[in-house]
């Protein structure tokens, strides 16, 4: 699952328009423009895990030779750094940039701990669904390396062909004579809405409306309207057919899955190694729809973030647009992770790989994970309405109190 590139993808260098000078950046949505000189003094600090980290000491010291700044790369734990730079930028400390997924930025804003930054025409150059998910109120906060989302796995020796719907899905996986088929892991109590996100989008439903810059409305909650009833209504009916079983948890479909006892399971890229290794000959597909409407899983996408407290934003800005925004190094991020490039160029190449070309493929048509922060009123109400509905509780009741609980949550 790992493509080599040495080519290099040619960014425009973004000029700061006549002697504006930014020493540092406040969190007042002023954006920084990336220099060629980017003459700002110094040592930038950037804060990676430690997947990024060996992925990012040649460009670091590229651009130390380049430039004349130092970029010193600080190895953090993944599960530490949101909180850790909320915690550390309010007070003048912490990184310049740090590593991070999309959806903090709601906090990130609404805390005023990040910066916008400029990425100019280079914009087009990363996937759509990328974009979007970094943006917030028309200004794109963060560089986008990767993307992740769900597929359907299928075992290409129990069933040759893709499904063209679930239902289609479902009569394939029967002929194929074993013992489910098909499993999504689900957790007893919280059912999983990001698994099942997809079937509910396909019904045209989303969780909250969408702004034309593909950013969400915290203010119009959809996820009880028309289109989330209809899926609630698919959703019983799955449960009273058993066709979706609140008693295959995510370790035990995918045991079935890699035992053979089922041809389809819907997962990410981490269950890949895994499935490979026990032989099984495998191929990633769309996600069936079960409502008519394409299927779409929220996608997350990782990336750097430009902390409102940097005093060297000139610098952090042309590091991250025309440095980590190259496609050597997002291939280079790709190689370390196996998550598909969030760089158009990059993913091209990485696409070689069938299975990053399915997941990719996938992800391209998704809907990113909402990161405003009205999304965390939502997760604790939707998982449990799922369940409810899944054991036979009347559909429309419990979806519209659901919608009617988040909502106060939101407003209250």
């Amino acid at each position: 699952m790992k493509v080599k590139s040495t080519s290099a993808l040619g960014f425009g260098v973004l000029i700061a328009a006549g002697s504006l000078l930014l020493a540092g950046c406040s969190g007042s949505g002023s954006t920084p423009q990336a220099s060629g000189d980017a003459a700002a003094a110094g040592t930038l600090t950037v804060w990676v895990d430690a997947n990024r980290a060996d992925a990012l000491k040649d460009v670091a010291a590229t651009f130390a030779d380049e430039k004349g700044i130092a970029v010193d790369l600080i190895e953090k734990d993944f599960s530490k750094i949101q909180a850790d730079f909320a915690a550390q930028v309010p007070t003048g400390k912490g990184p310049d940039i740090t590593v991070g997924a999309h959806d903090w930025l709601g906090g990130f804003v609404q805390d005023g701990l990040v910066a916008p930054i400029e990425l100019g025409d280079t914009a087009s150059d990363f996937q759509d669904v990328a974009i979007q998910a970094f943006t917030n109120d028309g200004k794109v906060y963060g560089l986008p390396y990767a993307t992740e989302n769900i597929a359907l796995m299928r075992n290409v020796d129990l069933v040759p062909e893709a499904p063209t719907s679930f239902d289609d899905m479902i009569a394939k996986g029967a002929a194929a004579g074993v013992q489910y088929p098909f499993v999504m892991g689900l957790d007893p109590a919280n059912a999983d809405p990001y698994h099942l996100y997809p079937f509910q989008t396909s019904f045209g439903n989303s969780v909250f409306a969408r702004n034309a810059d593909g950013s969400y409305d915290g203010s119009q909650l959809t996820i009880g309207d028309e289109a989330g009833q209809a899926f609630a209504a698919w959703l019983g009916a799955q449960g009273t057919a058993g066709t979706i079983n609140l008693n295959l948890t995510q370790d035990l479909s995918k045991e079935a899955f890699n035992s053979g006892q089922t041809p389809f399971i819907l997962t990410g890229p981490w269950n890949v190694a895994d499935a490979e290794a026990k032989g099984i000959n495998i191929a990633i597909d769309p996600i069936p729809s079960a409502g008519g409407q394409p299927a779409q899983p929220f996608v997350g996408v990782q990336g750097f973030y430009l902390s409102a407290k940097s005093q060297n934003a000139l610098a952090a800005n042309e590091f991250l647009v025309n440095y980590l925004g190259t496609e050597p190094v997002q291939t280079a991020l790709y190689e370390a992770g196996d998550r598909p490039p969030a760089l158009k160029a990059a993913y091209e190449k990485a696409a070689a790989d069938p299975i990053i070309a399915g997941f990719g493929e996938v992800g391209a048509q998704g809907a990113p994970m909402p990161s405003i922060p009205e999304m965390g009123s939502v997760w604790e109400f939707w998982g449990v309405a799922e369940v409810a509905v899944l054991k036979g509780e009347d559909p429309t009741a419990t979806w519209t109190t659901m919608s009617d609980d988040i909502q106060a949550k939101i407003t209250g």
